[in-house]
């Protein structure tokens, strides 16, 4: 049985490395799956720049040692990160255009550098530091934070 919370929540992304930093602040639902794992869905602002018109919606599955992050729409972007402490884990990213197929992908990898997980009943925080890859060519460092607030 899943007990299933609504809260508001703060999801940032920055580059240590990079000139990006992005926030969303809006509401999430929680679902708690075992007393470690919890399913997060929240909406994702559209992106002006792509002209998405439709807000999307971001999926997160964590743990206190894995997280995978899904956005699946309908629009030009999509993507898939598994995230799990001290290894190499996928971010996949799915560009509908006329140059790319609906079928093909953009394989990166990435290297979960720290995972750490705060509140066991409810999570309160989710900070998640990683690189990204492309071969052997490192595209970056990033934060990934997420702010349970109750």
């Amino acid at each position: 049985m899943l007990t299933q919370h609504r809260l508001p929540v703060s999801l940032s992304l920055v580059s240590t490395d990079l000139p990006l930093w992005s926030v969303v602040e809006t509401f999430a639902t929680l679902y708690q799956k075992t007393c470690e794992q919890f399913h997060i869905v929240l909406h994702e602002p559209p992106l002006q720049h792509l002209e998405v018109a439709t807000p999307r919606l971001l999926w997160l599955d964590i743990s206190p040692h894995r997280v995978t992050m899904s956005m699946q729409a309908s629009g030009k972007v999509s993507y898939r990160h598994s995230w799990q402490q001290g290894t190499y884990g996928y971010s996949y990213y799915w560009l509908q255009s006329q140059s790319f197929k609906p079928q093909e992908q953009l394989r990166l990898r990435n290297f979960t550098c720290n995972l750490k997980l705060v509140g066991r009943t409810i999570p309160e925080n989710l900070r998640l530091e990683y690189e990204l890859w492309s071969e052997k060519v490192q595209m970056g460092r990033y934060t990934l934070n997420l702010d349970i607030h109750h």
